[in-house]
């Protein structure tokens, strides 16, 4: 009895082993061309007067303060209040905030409003001079103090409003 187990143990054993390394070579070996290219959003729009909401503004967080990891961390922060994650790096914007500036050239524009009503600082504006592909950009300074604790998630349109929502494909 002892030897039939040892052997199936051995037998379950070189079975498992071939099978991971014939997937394992196959994967190793496959091209990019195997890859299937999926979109990543559905495009849409949210129409005047209507609510936008939090979960379709992307958001791009930039440090600009001597805090290591501030923008990840208020990135996160962000994502929590429904907003989609953009960009996070240090900052190479001119613009350099005490507490937290919006770059935009559209201070009405709802998206920017919204993004606004987390911070409990007042907001600076300046003219954007980073590149990003989407979103609203912030850029957080030395003395930020952070989101607030119950900020809204939603805000009135009063213009059209070309929103990006993320697909999540199924297999």
């Amino acid at each position: 009895m002892r030897g039939t187990r040892r052997a199936l143990t051995m037998a379950v054993s070189v079975a498992v082993f071939v099978i991971g390394t014939l997937v394992g070579f196959r994967l190793l070996t496959a091209g990019t061309e195997d890859a299937v290219a999926t979109e990543t959003c559905e495009s849409s729009v949210v129409k005047t007067g209507s609510d936008l909401n939090s979960n379709v503004v992307t958001v791009n967080v930039f440090n600009a303060s001597n805090r290591s990891g501030l923008a990840n961390r208020e990135l996160i922060n962000l994502q929590a209040n429904g907003f989609l994650g953009g960009q996070i790096a240090n900052s190479t914007s001119a613009t350099k905030p005490r507490h937290v500036a919006i770059l935009t050239n559209d201070r009405d524009d709802p998206r920017v409003k919204l993004v606004a009503a987390q911070f409990k600082d007042d907001v600076e504006y300046a003219a954007p001079d980073v590149q990003v592909e989407q979103g609203v950009i912030v850029v957080v300074g030395d003395d930020y103090r952070g989101l607030k604790n119950e900020a809204r998630t939603t805000i009135k349109t009063d213009r059209d409003i070309p929103v990006c929502i993320p697909v999540i494909p199924v297999p």
